[in-house]
């Protein structure tokens, strides 16, 4: 019973992490979430949610809440579509989470991925110069297009 707890936690989560995912988070400026809190509401009490955040995710004990719903028209104009919006914590803790996973996998992505990586998008993929690529206005359609399906 007089047992002191150990300050270790279990996840090595730092709070460096926890306030450069916030300047991130920050940076967006994205809508608040179903607590209806803003960046701005949220920087009333910095310290305090950021150190909540942190203890919480290194601790293991955070647990995301509930996503705001919100409706936003589809471009084509055929109806909307579902979109969830996360409070500004969980989106912190989103954003320490990346991090560590990004760590971790890319560098086990093949260089010429271009799907959901930092710096990369589908047009980097198809811009001309871009490893594997030709413009398609290049081809006479008669062409055979060396690939290697390994």
């Amino acid at each position: 019973m007089g047992e002191l707890k150990s300050q270790i936690k279990p996840f090595e989560i730092s709070k460096t992490e926890v306030w450069e995912a916030y300047l991130k988070v920050k940076a967006n400026q994205g809508a608040p979430g179903v607590d209806g809190c803003t960046i701005e509401e949220f920087e009333k009490d910095l310290k305090g949610k950021l150190y909540k955040v942190w203890n919480r995710m290194s601790s293991g004990s955070y647990f995301p809440p509930p996503v705001k719903g919100v409706e936003i028209p589809k471009s084509h104009g055929d109806g909307v579509r579902l979109l969830g919006v996360p409070t500004v914590a969980d989106r912190i803790a989103q954003t320490v989470v990346a991090g560590h996973l990004e760590k971790r996998v890319e560098p086990v992505f093949h260089p010429d991925s271009y799907g959901y990586r930092p710096g990369r998008s589908a047009l980097k993929a198809v811009e001309p110069g871009s490893t594997g690529l030709m413009p398609v206005d290049s081809f006479s359609g008669n062409e055979e297009v060396p690939c290697d399906l390994r």
